[in-house]
């Protein structure tokens, strides 16, 4: 018999809100090192299960993030099941109460659809969320930027090639992928750029000098880099195969759609930085201030670049993919933790 999905979390609550019709699923994977953070996001899913498997996949992901990230927290996720008739609000209220009612284990902040007023709207029913407030940790998207900025260039150096002159194929301009399309430009790299949504494009086009890419071309249009800052599993092993590009360096969670994808990528020599070291900034910065009430400074994000920097030395080493060296790490030090609370 398969084991149920979430068998290795700590907690799982699958919540359905009978007045607002809202589905509000919350994984807390692990909290040995710390109280679990993650994000809360809103996306469609094709049923339930595929919803709960996206938030415990996302909520693993965080607990390795933060053992690599060497922050005092654990791993967790809040997924909203959105559908056209959502009654957004409702939603993030249903969302709040649940991160409230699990007392500190968790605490929760921005995703993928999840803005500043949704996350204020959070926060009038938890006091375990982070918000735009003046009094709160900072802009956490400029932090997960500046952190994949800081893995890029460790990146461009085992790649031999400067950052003013890497070609970097940018996937996803939301928020942080338009921030790193712009912090790469101030350094001079070449952009690539493409977006589901137009207007995102033409501003990186007029701001960055970018070349626009055809969202169905990103993943066979030649480059130096690809940075995948949408959503995860783009990267098949089909893609693998052929990804015209030497290094893999991202926002986005689980790049991958497989472990059969990051083999395939690794068995041609591309450099893969584990998407759960390159996009820790936010992380980094929100886990700090809810647990020590400390502001990050920016030397702290540098330790992104020199992380990713031993990861790809040593899988050169060892001749093993960095995510496969990133992972064990991350697993011994939770493991040295003691055990689950």
């Amino acid at each position: 018999m398969a084991a149920p999905i979430g068998d290795d979390c700590e907690h799982l609550r699958v919540v359905w809100d009978r007045e607002s019709r809202a589905q509000v699923i919350v994984a807390v994977h692990d909290t040995r090192l710390g109280p679990a953070h993650g994000g809360i996001r809103r996306w469609t899913y094709q049923d339930a299960a595929a919803a709960q498997q996206d938030a415990v996949a996302l909520a693993r992901a965080m607990t390795w993030k933060c053992a690599l990230a060497e922050v005092p927290a654990g791993g967790g996720k809040a997924v909203i099941v959105d559908r056209p008739d959502l009654d957004r609000e409702a939603a993030y209220r249903v969302a709040g109460r649940v991160v409230e009612e699990l007392g500190g284990a968790f605490y929760t902040g921005p995703d993928v659809n999840t803005t500043a007023a949704d996350l204020r709207v959070v926060a009038a029913e938890t006091r375990f969320v982070a918000t735009d407030a003046d009094d709160g940790p900072g802009d956490l998207a400029a932090a997960t930027a500046d952190g994949v900025l800081h893995a890029l260039t460790a990146l461009a150096d085992r790649l031999e090639t400067p950052l003013d002159r890497l070609r970097c194929l940018v996937q996803g301009l939301g928020v942080v992928g338009f921030g790193l399309c712009e912090r790469l430009a101030r350094r001079g790299a070449s952009l690539l750029v493409c977006d589901i949504v137009p207007e995102r494009v033409a501003a990186a086009v007029r701001q960055f000098g970018a070349r626009e890419v055809a969202a169905d071309e990103a993943l066979t249009t030649a480059a130096d880099v690809f940075a995948p800052c949408a959503l995860g599993g783009a990267i098949t092993a089909e893609v693998a195969r052929s990804l015209p590009v030497r290094g893999v360096c991202g926002a986005a969670n689980n790049v991958f759609a497989d472990a059969a994808a990051a083999q395939v990528a690794h068995s041609r020599g591309l450099l893969v930085v584990p998407d759960f070291v390159a996009n820790a900034g936010a992380l980094i910065q929100g886990a700090l201030w809810n647990l020590q009430q400390v502001r990050v400074e920016p030397q702290r994000l540098e330790r992104i670049g020199r992380t990713v920097a031993e990861l790809l030395e040593r899988a050169a080493v060892d001749d093993r993919p960095p995510a496969e060296i990133a992972l064990a790490l991350a697993r011994e030090r939770v493991e040295s933790a003691g055990g689950a609370s």
